[in-house]
């Protein structure tokens, strides 16, 4: 499993609980994180589509690419557990974090599917914990493990 996000954790504090959440997963898979650098062109286009390359660069041809996306489909923690579960039958799969002026065309194409954790816009790099949380909770659920309330 994989994450691929745009920019870098820059707060201690969502660093420390971004790898605390990484290091329980390390119970039931590995994950791991690439960070690609975000770009600061005055062009949101410009900037979208360079990442855009990046992101894709890092993604293999039979990856399972979940884009989180505002407009995605939405489910709750129990049926996202069970989404994950099957979906990890097919092969390995991608998370892609985009960055503050979104994904490319070419990354939402690239996608097998787009989900929305709420229709708020959190931060980027609070947003990385809370996805990493929720797969932590994915596992927990599919063990039938006390965490998921």
């Amino acid at each position: 499993m994989k994450i691929i996000c745009v920019g870098k954790l820059k707060e201690t504090y969502l660093k420390e609980a971004f790898f605390e959440y990484q290091k329980r997963l390390g119970r039931y898979t590995k994950l791991e994180c690439i960070e690609v650098a975000d770009s600061a062109y005055d062009d949101i286009s410009k900037n979208k589509e360079i990442e855009g390359e990046k992101i894709v660069s890092h993604i293999k041809d039979k990856d399972f690419v979940i884009t989180l996306e505002i407009d995605g489909t939405s489910m709750d923690s129990a049926s996202f557990s069970k989404y994950l579960e099957e979906k990890e039958m097919l092969g390995s799969i991608v998370f892609v974090i985009g960055g503050s002026d979104g994904l490319s065309s070419k990354v939402k194409e690239r996608s097998n599917v787009a989900i929305s954790f709420s229709k708020m816009t959190f931060p980027h790099q609070l947003f990385r914990v809370l996805l990493v949380e929720q797969i932590y909770r994915s596992y927990k659920i599919r063990n039938h493990e006390t965490y998921h309330k």
